[in-house]
Protein backbone atom coordinates (compact mmCIF):
# COMPACT_ATOMS: atom_id res chain seq x y z
CA UNK A 1 0.00 0.00 0.00
CA UNK A 2 1.43 3.46 -1.00
CA UNK A 3 1.15 6.60 1.05
CA UNK A 4 -0.56 7.82 -2.05
CA UNK A 5 -4.30 9.32 -1.72
CA UNK A 6 -7.17 9.04 -4.08
CA UNK A 7 -10.22 11.01 -4.80
CA UNK A 8 -12.89 7.97 -4.56
CA UNK A 9 -15.70 8.55 -7.84
CA UNK A 10 -18.67 9.81 -6.26
CA UNK A 11 -20.40 6.92 -8.41
CA UNK A 12 -18.23 4.17 -5.96
CA UNK A 13 -18.03 5.90 -2.66
CA UNK A 14 -21.27 3.89 -0.69
CA UNK A 15 -20.19 0.64 -2.71
CA UNK A 16 -16.88 0.47 -2.12
CA UNK A 17 -17.07 1.44 1.53
CA UNK A 18 -13.74 1.67 3.73
CA UNK A 19 -11.82 -0.24 0.50
CA UNK A 20 -12.49 2.47 -1.67
CA UNK A 21 -9.25 4.14 -1.70
CA UNK A 22 -7.16 1.22 -0.85
CA UNK A 23 -8.56 -0.92 -4.22
CA UNK A 24 -8.14 2.44 -6.20
CA UNK A 25 -4.85 3.03 -5.23
CA UNK A 26 -2.93 -0.44 -4.62
CA UNK A 27 0.11 -1.03 -7.51
CA UNK A 28 0.26 -4.81 -7.91
CA UNK A 29 3.47 -6.77 -7.33
CA UNK A 30 3.18 -7.91 -11.04
CA UNK A 31 3.83 -4.54 -13.51
CA UNK A 32 1.18 -4.20 -16.37
CA UNK A 33 3.97 -4.19 -18.46
CA UNK A 34 3.52 -7.52 -18.67
CA UNK A 35 0.21 -7.89 -19.56
CA UNK A 36 -1.44 -7.52 -22.85
CA UNK A 37 -4.56 -4.88 -21.57
CA UNK A 38 -8.04 -4.46 -23.18
CA UNK A 39 -8.50 -1.38 -25.48
CA UNK A 40 -10.61 -0.57 -28.39
CA UNK A 41 -7.37 -2.22 -30.30
CA UNK A 42 -7.77 -5.66 -28.71
CA UNK A 43 -8.45 -7.59 -31.18
CA UNK A 44 -6.15 -6.33 -34.03
CA UNK A 45 -2.94 -6.26 -31.45
CA UNK A 46 -3.86 -9.45 -30.14
CA UNK A 47 -6.15 -11.90 -32.68
CA UNK A 48 -4.82 -10.78 -35.96
CA UNK A 49 -2.01 -12.32 -34.57
CA UNK A 50 -3.14 -15.58 -34.03
CA UNK A 51 -4.01 -18.88 -35.84
CA UNK A 52 -7.88 -17.60 -35.51
CA UNK A 53 -9.36 -17.18 -39.27
CA UNK A 54 -11.20 -14.12 -40.64
CA UNK A 55 -14.05 -14.93 -39.62
CA UNK A 56 -13.22 -15.70 -36.09
CA UNK A 57 -11.89 -12.03 -35.82
CA UNK A 58 -14.66 -10.63 -36.89
CA UNK A 59 -17.41 -12.73 -33.92
CA UNK A 60 -14.79 -11.42 -31.54
CA UNK A 61 -14.82 -8.14 -32.96
CA UNK A 62 -18.97 -8.25 -33.32
CA UNK A 63 -18.60 -9.20 -29.39
CA UNK A 64 -16.32 -6.20 -28.28
CA UNK A 65 -18.42 -3.97 -30.81
CA UNK A 66 -21.80 -3.98 -29.05
CA UNK A 67 -23.68 -2.65 -26.23
CA UNK A 68 -22.39 0.40 -24.10
CA UNK A 69 -18.72 -0.90 -23.49
CA UNK A 70 -18.95 -1.22 -27.33
CA UNK A 71 -15.15 -0.38 -28.81
CA UNK A 72 -13.56 -0.23 -25.14
CA UNK A 73 -11.62 -3.57 -25.26
CA UNK A 74 -14.36 -4.53 -22.23
CA UNK A 75 -17.59 -7.06 -22.31
CA UNK A 76 -20.62 -7.12 -20.08
CA UNK A 77 -22.24 -10.69 -20.21
CA UNK A 78 -25.15 -11.96 -19.11
CA UNK A 79 -25.05 -15.28 -18.38
CA UNK A 80 -28.26 -17.37 -18.16
CA UNK A 81 -28.18 -21.46 -18.32
CA UNK A 82 -29.04 -21.48 -14.55
CA UNK A 83 -32.48 -23.18 -15.41
CA UNK A 84 -30.45 -25.94 -15.68
CA UNK A 85 -27.59 -26.06 -13.07
CA UNK A 86 -29.81 -25.01 -10.72
CA UNK A 87 -33.10 -25.76 -11.82
CA UNK A 88 -35.52 -23.73 -13.25
CA UNK A 89 -37.34 -22.99 -10.05
CA UNK A 90 -34.78 -22.25 -8.07
CA UNK A 91 -33.13 -19.83 -10.68
CA UNK A 92 -36.81 -18.30 -11.93
CA UNK A 93 -38.65 -18.33 -9.13
CA UNK A 94 -37.89 -15.45 -7.50
CA UNK A 95 -38.24 -13.46 -10.88
CA UNK A 96 -41.05 -15.75 -12.84
CA UNK A 97 -41.00 -13.29 -15.96
CA UNK A 98 -37.83 -15.11 -16.71
CA UNK A 99 -39.34 -18.45 -17.44
CA UNK A 100 -39.94 -16.35 -20.90
CA UNK A 101 -36.61 -17.02 -22.70
CA UNK A 102 -37.80 -13.54 -24.74
CA UNK A 103 -37.38 -11.72 -21.27
CA UNK A 104 -34.04 -12.89 -20.92
CA UNK A 105 -32.85 -11.41 -24.01
CA UNK A 106 -34.63 -8.31 -23.48
CA UNK A 107 -32.77 -7.87 -19.94
CA UNK A 108 -29.72 -8.45 -21.75
CA UNK A 109 -30.38 -5.30 -24.54
CA UNK A 110 -31.72 -3.12 -22.01
CA UNK A 111 -28.80 -3.41 -19.90
CA UNK A 112 -26.38 -2.61 -22.72
CA UNK A 113 -24.44 -6.03 -22.40
CA UNK A 114 -21.95 -7.06 -25.15
CA UNK A 115 -23.75 -10.22 -25.20
CA UNK A 116 -25.79 -12.83 -23.52
CA UNK A 117 -24.62 -16.79 -23.10
CA UNK A 118 -27.96 -19.13 -22.84
CA UNK A 119 -29.02 -22.34 -23.57
CA UNK A 120 -29.57 -23.63 -27.22
CA UNK A 121 -33.70 -23.90 -26.19
CA UNK A 122 -33.74 -20.14 -25.28
CA UNK A 123 -31.12 -19.00 -28.53
CA UNK A 124 -32.99 -20.97 -30.69
CA UNK A 125 -36.55 -19.55 -29.89
CA UNK A 126 -35.68 -16.47 -29.75
CA UNK A 127 -32.78 -15.96 -32.37
CA UNK A 128 -35.03 -15.15 -35.65
CA UNK A 129 -36.11 -12.10 -33.97
CA UNK A 130 -32.93 -11.07 -32.02
CA UNK A 131 -30.22 -13.13 -33.20
CA UNK A 132 -28.66 -9.81 -35.83
CA UNK A 133 -29.95 -7.69 -32.58
CA UNK A 134 -27.53 -8.67 -29.85
CA UNK A 135 -24.80 -11.18 -30.43
CA UNK A 136 -25.46 -14.90 -29.29
CA UNK A 137 -23.42 -17.14 -27.23
CA UNK A 138 -24.32 -20.71 -27.09
CA UNK A 139 -23.82 -22.90 -24.22
CA UNK A 140 -22.75 -26.21 -25.31
CA UNK A 141 -22.63 -27.83 -21.87
CA UNK A 142 -24.33 -27.98 -18.79
CA UNK A 143 -24.66 -30.01 -15.51
CA UNK A 144 -27.73 -30.75 -14.65
CA UNK A 145 -29.39 -32.16 -10.92
CA UNK A 146 -32.34 -34.05 -11.61
CA UNK A 147 -30.51 -37.18 -11.64
CA UNK A 148 -30.64 -38.99 -8.38
CA UNK A 149 -28.43 -39.35 -6.85
CA UNK A 150 -27.10 -35.44 -7.90
CA UNK A 151 -24.29 -35.72 -10.13
CA UNK A 152 -21.99 -33.07 -10.65
CA UNK A 153 -20.87 -33.71 -14.31
CA UNK A 154 -20.40 -31.06 -17.77
CA UNK A 155 -21.94 -33.27 -20.22
CA UNK A 156 -23.22 -31.77 -23.61
CA UNK A 157 -26.44 -30.39 -24.58
CA UNK A 158 -26.33 -28.92 -28.01
CA UNK A 159 -23.79 -29.31 -31.11
CA UNK A 160 -21.32 -26.42 -32.36
CA UNK A 161 -23.35 -26.27 -35.73
CA UNK A 162 -26.83 -26.06 -33.66
CA UNK A 163 -24.90 -22.98 -32.21
CA UNK A 164 -23.98 -21.47 -36.05
CA UNK A 165 -27.45 -22.44 -37.52
CA UNK A 166 -29.13 -19.98 -34.75
CA UNK A 167 -26.62 -17.27 -35.36
CA UNK A 168 -24.47 -17.38 -32.18
CA UNK A 169 -21.40 -15.26 -32.50
CA UNK A 170 -19.41 -17.64 -30.03
CA UNK A 171 -20.32 -20.46 -27.88
CA UNK A 172 -19.81 -21.26 -24.31
CA UNK A 173 -18.50 -24.14 -22.33
CA UNK A 174 -17.48 -25.08 -18.73
CA UNK A 175 -15.09 -27.20 -17.60
CA UNK A 176 -14.82 -28.82 -14.07
CA UNK A 177 -10.83 -28.60 -13.45
CA UNK A 178 -9.70 -31.14 -10.76
CA UNK A 179 -12.93 -33.39 -10.72
CA UNK A 180 -13.27 -37.40 -11.90
CA UNK A 181 -14.94 -36.09 -15.49
CA UNK A 182 -12.41 -33.29 -16.08
CA UNK A 183 -10.51 -35.26 -18.49
CA UNK A 184 -13.24 -36.44 -20.86
CA UNK A 185 -14.18 -32.65 -20.05
CA UNK A 186 -10.88 -31.05 -21.93
CA UNK A 187 -11.26 -33.54 -24.30
CA UNK A 188 -14.97 -32.90 -25.51
CA UNK A 189 -14.38 -29.19 -25.36
CA UNK A 190 -11.18 -28.68 -27.07
CA UNK A 191 -12.81 -30.58 -29.82
CA UNK A 192 -15.75 -28.43 -29.53
CA UNK A 193 -13.25 -25.25 -29.35
CA UNK A 194 -11.58 -26.35 -32.38
CA UNK A 195 -15.24 -26.43 -34.67
CA UNK A 196 -16.20 -24.01 -33.22
CA UNK A 197 -13.20 -22.06 -34.56
CA UNK A 198 -13.68 -23.54 -38.28
CA UNK A 199 -17.22 -22.47 -37.91
CA UNK A 200 -15.97 -18.70 -37.56
CA UNK A 201 -17.27 -18.76 -33.66
CA UNK A 202 -15.40 -17.32 -30.72
CA UNK A 203 -14.78 -19.59 -27.77
CA UNK A 204 -15.71 -18.61 -24.21
CA UNK A 205 -14.75 -21.37 -21.35
CA UNK A 206 -16.39 -21.54 -17.72
CA UNK A 207 -12.96 -22.16 -15.75
CA UNK A 208 -14.42 -24.19 -12.54
CA UNK A 209 -12.62 -25.96 -10.10
CA UNK A 210 -14.61 -28.91 -8.17
CA UNK A 211 -13.44 -31.63 -6.13
CA UNK A 212 -13.83 -31.74 -2.65
CA UNK A 213 -10.18 -31.91 -1.23
CA UNK A 214 -10.77 -28.22 -2.70
CA UNK A 215 -12.60 -27.88 0.76
CA UNK A 216 -10.51 -27.56 3.78
CA UNK A 217 -10.09 -25.11 5.99
CA UNK A 218 -11.12 -22.56 3.56
CA UNK A 219 -12.91 -23.10 0.05
CA UNK A 220 -9.86 -23.38 -2.35
CA UNK A 221 -12.06 -23.85 -5.21
CA UNK A 222 -11.48 -19.72 -5.13
CA UNK A 223 -7.88 -19.85 -4.53
CA UNK A 224 -5.61 -18.02 -7.04
CA UNK A 225 -3.13 -20.38 -7.55
CA UNK A 226 -5.43 -23.33 -8.43
CA UNK A 227 -7.97 -20.81 -10.47
CA UNK A 228 -5.10 -19.53 -12.34
CA UNK A 229 -3.95 -23.23 -13.38
CA UNK A 230 -7.63 -23.79 -14.43
CA UNK A 231 -6.99 -20.15 -16.45
CA UNK A 232 -4.46 -21.74 -18.31
CA UNK A 233 -5.62 -25.14 -19.27
CA UNK A 234 -8.31 -23.62 -21.13
CA UNK A 235 -5.99 -20.72 -22.76
CA UNK A 236 -4.37 -24.16 -24.18
CA UNK A 237 -7.40 -25.39 -25.51
CA UNK A 238 -7.62 -21.87 -27.30
CA UNK A 239 -10.51 -20.52 -25.21
CA UNK A 240 -10.51 -16.95 -26.45
CA UNK A 241 -12.07 -15.81 -23.36
CA UNK A 242 -11.68 -17.45 -20.18
CA UNK A 243 -14.81 -17.43 -17.20
CA UNK A 244 -13.58 -17.13 -13.86
CA UNK A 245 -14.80 -16.66 -10.33
CA UNK A 246 -12.82 -13.74 -8.29
CA UNK A 247 -10.09 -15.34 -6.15
CA UNK A 248 -10.49 -15.18 -2.27
CA UNK A 249 -7.51 -16.89 -1.26
CA UNK A 250 -4.33 -18.41 -2.16
CA UNK A 251 -2.02 -21.34 -1.52
CA UNK A 252 -4.64 -24.13 -2.55
CA UNK A 253 -1.80 -26.42 -3.20
CA UNK A 254 -0.28 -26.41 0.10
CA UNK A 255 -3.96 -26.84 1.57
CA UNK A 256 -4.35 -30.01 -0.63
CA UNK A 257 -0.99 -31.23 0.30
CA UNK A 258 -1.77 -30.49 4.02
CA UNK A 259 -5.12 -31.59 4.08
CA UNK A 260 -4.62 -35.08 2.53
CA UNK A 261 -1.48 -35.74 3.49
CA UNK A 262 -0.45 -36.68 -0.19
CA UNK A 263 1.32 -34.87 -2.77
CA UNK A 264 -0.56 -32.77 -5.31
CA UNK A 265 0.78 -30.75 -8.62
CA UNK A 266 3.41 -28.35 -8.74
CA UNK A 267 3.93 -25.06 -7.47
CA UNK A 268 6.96 -22.59 -6.59
CA UNK A 269 7.95 -20.80 -3.79
CA UNK A 270 7.74 -17.42 -6.02
CA UNK A 271 4.02 -17.63 -6.79
CA UNK A 272 3.33 -16.31 -3.18
CA UNK A 273 6.48 -14.57 -2.60
CA UNK A 274 6.65 -12.37 -5.95
CA UNK A 275 4.31 -12.58 -7.71
CA UNK A 276 1.11 -12.60 -5.72
CA UNK A 277 -0.09 -11.38 -2.00
CA UNK A 278 -3.32 -11.36 0.22
CA UNK A 279 -4.23 -8.18 -1.57
CA UNK A 280 -7.44 -9.42 -4.11
CA UNK A 281 -5.72 -7.72 -7.09
CA UNK A 282 -2.82 -9.34 -7.10
CA UNK A 283 -4.81 -12.54 -6.67
CA UNK A 284 -6.69 -11.71 -9.85
CA UNK A 285 -3.80 -10.33 -11.90
CA UNK A 286 -2.05 -13.68 -11.32
CA UNK A 287 -5.69 -15.56 -13.02
CA UNK A 288 -4.77 -12.78 -15.75
CA UNK A 289 -0.69 -13.75 -16.09
CA UNK A 290 -1.89 -17.13 -16.56
CA UNK A 291 -4.50 -16.13 -19.58
CA UNK A 292 -1.27 -15.89 -21.46
CA UNK A 293 -0.13 -12.74 -20.00
CA UNK A 294 -4.07 -11.43 -20.73
CA UNK A 295 -4.25 -12.36 -24.56
CA UNK A 296 -7.44 -14.37 -23.36
CA UNK A 297 -9.45 -11.70 -21.67
CA UNK A 298 -10.44 -13.09 -18.30
CA UNK A 299 -14.30 -12.06 -17.23
CA UNK A 300 -14.75 -12.52 -13.50
CA UNK A 301 -17.88 -13.08 -11.52
CA UNK A 302 -17.99 -13.12 -7.62
CA UNK A 303 -20.31 -14.47 -4.85
CA UNK A 304 -24.19 -15.50 -4.98
CA UNK A 305 -26.94 -13.63 -5.28
CA UNK A 306 -28.17 -11.27 -2.04
CA UNK A 307 -28.55 -8.03 -0.40
CA UNK A 308 -25.49 -6.44 -1.40
CA UNK A 309 -25.60 -7.62 -4.92
CA UNK A 310 -25.19 -3.74 -6.23
CA UNK A 311 -21.51 -3.61 -3.66
CA UNK A 312 -20.52 -7.02 -4.33
CA UNK A 313 -20.94 -6.58 -7.94
CA UNK A 314 -19.05 -3.40 -8.45
CA UNK A 315 -16.59 -4.32 -6.29
CA UNK A 316 -15.75 -7.29 -8.48
CA UNK A 317 -15.60 -5.41 -11.65
CA UNK A 318 -12.77 -2.66 -9.98
CA UNK A 319 -10.88 -5.75 -9.07
CA UNK A 320 -11.13 -6.98 -12.40
CA UNK A 321 -10.64 -3.85 -14.11
CA UNK A 322 -7.82 -2.59 -12.41
CA UNK A 323 -6.04 -6.01 -11.92
CA UNK A 324 -6.31 -6.15 -16.03
CA UNK A 325 -9.37 -7.96 -16.45
CA UNK A 326 -11.49 -7.92 -19.65
CA UNK A 327 -14.96 -7.48 -17.84
CA UNK A 328 -17.86 -9.42 -15.86
CA UNK A 329 -20.58 -11.83 -16.05
CA UNK A 330 -23.82 -11.35 -14.34
CA UNK A 331 -26.37 -13.67 -14.08
CA UNK A 332 -28.40 -14.24 -10.86
CA UNK A 333 -27.62 -10.90 -9.51
CA UNK A 334 -29.87 -9.44 -12.35
CA UNK A 335 -32.36 -11.65 -13.38
CA UNK A 336 -33.70 -12.65 -9.52
CA UNK A 337 -34.39 -9.26 -9.01
CA UNK A 338 -37.43 -7.03 -10.90
CA UNK A 339 -36.07 -6.19 -14.46
CA UNK A 340 -35.32 -2.49 -13.90
CA UNK A 341 -32.89 -2.88 -11.13
CA UNK A 342 -30.91 -5.05 -13.25
CA UNK A 343 -31.01 -3.53 -16.47
CA UNK A 344 -29.55 -0.48 -13.38
CA UNK A 345 -26.98 -3.44 -12.18
CA UNK A 346 -25.77 -4.28 -15.60
CA UNK A 347 -25.23 0.08 -15.63
CA UNK A 348 -23.67 0.34 -12.57
CA UNK A 349 -21.01 -2.53 -13.57
CA UNK A 350 -20.51 -0.84 -16.88
CA UNK A 351 -19.71 2.77 -15.37
CA UNK A 352 -16.80 1.17 -13.93
CA UNK A 353 -15.44 0.22 -17.05
CA UNK A 354 -15.94 3.35 -18.45
CA UNK A 355 -14.52 5.73 -16.22
CA UNK A 356 -11.90 7.30 -16.38
CA UNK A 357 -11.19 7.51 -12.76
CA UNK A 358 -10.80 3.85 -12.47
CA UNK A 359 -7.39 2.80 -14.08
CA UNK A 360 -5.49 -0.35 -14.96
CA UNK A 361 -2.98 -0.47 -11.74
Amino acid sequence: MTATTVQVPSFLEKWLGDEAEDLLIYQPKVSQNFLQLPGPDFVDRVFAQSDRNPQVLRSLQQLYSHGRLANTGYVSILPVDQGIEHSAGASFAPNPIYFDPERIIQLAMEGGCNAVATTLGVLGMTSRKYAHRIPFIAKLNHNELLTYPNQYDQIMFASVEQAWNLGAVAVGATIYFGSSESTRQIQEVSQAFALAHEYGMATILWCYLRNSAFTQDKDYHVAADLTAQANHLGVTIEADIIKQKLPECNKGYQAVNQGTGKKYGRTHDRVYTELTSDHPIDLTRYQVLNCYSGRAGLINSGGASGKNDFAEAIRTAVINKRAGGCGLISGRKTFQRPFEEGVKLFHAIQDVYLSDEVTIA
